[in-house]
């Protein structure tokens, strides 16, 4: 599990690929001060297992469903990359639930600058997802924790700040380039589970499918 504060940025040494297969090599520093094989690092936003490393660099493994669902299979040797170890046990909690696995790519749809912040906004492939997506909700971008500030049927935007955007990829990334986005994880665990509320053979109580509908919501008293 990670929060979503980026400790570095990385840039990209070297990049295997074999079909949809992929190792990549990453020099870093900070992230390396306690690494171990078999490590979870962040990369973007996608959580990979450290395979091998050295005192300037490490290797992870990119396996097909990941290159399919992530920016990661655009990289380039030279590329900076958002770097993060997972969360210690006793560590602050800085951003929100993070997980690294990342729900679906992004694009920048436009970035302009408000004052001392810059406001992106992000537009998603798929409508269905934007269910998870809230207005001032906790939302990861290329691996960084940030606040929704506002929605629309098909994007949301973000506003970074002066620190965000220096310390993280953001600040070289432009309108029509993509993103690695994960929703928030609990959104996603409530909405599953009350998608299969009372199913039994494929259906709630009384013969109806499962899952929240006005008729629920009337017959609990919520309406």
């Amino acid at each position: 599990m990670f929060t979503g504060i980026v400790e570095e940025m990385g840039r990209m040494r070297r990049i295997g690929k074999q079909g949809q297969a992929m190792v990549l090599t990453v020099e870093a520093s900070l992230v390396l001060g306690d690494v171990k094989l078999g490590d979870s690092i962040s990369v973007n936003g996608v959580c990979l297992t450290v395979i091998a490393f050295d005192a300037s660099s490490f290797t992870v493994d990119v396996m097909p469903e990941t290159y399919r669902k992530t920016t990661l299979r655009l990289l380039q040797p030279g590329n900076a990359v958002n770097l993060e170890r997972a969360m210690p046990s006793n560590g602050r909690f800085g951003g929100h639930i993070v997980q690294g696995h990342v729900d679906a790519p992004g694009t920048i749809a436009s970035r302009h600058s408000e004052e001392n912040a810059v406001v992106f906004r992000i537009d998603t492939a798929n409508e269905e997802s934007m269910k998870y997506v809230i207005p001032h909700g906790s939302i990861t971008v290329d691996g960084i924790s940030l606040t929704v500030v506002s929605v629309d049927e098909r994007s949301f935007t973000i506003s970074i700040i002066p620190h965000t955007l220096a310390q993280t990829v953001l600040q070289h990334k432009q309108p029509g380039e993509p993103v690695n986005v994960e929703y928030d994880l609990l959104g996603k665990y409530i909405d599953r589970l009350l998608s299969f509320r009372g199913r039994g053979a494929g259906e709630g109580a009384g013969g109806r499918r499962g899952g929240v509908t006005m008729e629920f919501l009337a017959e609990n008293g919520f309406m």
